[in-house]
């Protein structure tokens, strides 16, 4: 799996992640101003591999 950062239309920086068949399975669901903020929010996904599964 690979994430992908680039910038939208609107000049903010938005990120995917891509799966081994190029399939996008997960992207930021909004803009950011600050590429650094963009990073940031790709490493709190990257963490949270310890996070609870809940079913509603």
């Amino acid at each position: 799996m690979t994430y992908w950062m680039y910038k939208d239309k609107s000049d903010e920086w938005r990120w995917y992640l891509q799966a081994a068949n190029n399939r996008k399975i997960a992207d930021s669901g909004e803009g950011y101003k600050n590429k650094s903020d963009c990073e940031d929010a790709i490493k709190l996904v990257q963490g949270s591999g310890s996070a609870p599964i809940k079913e509603r």
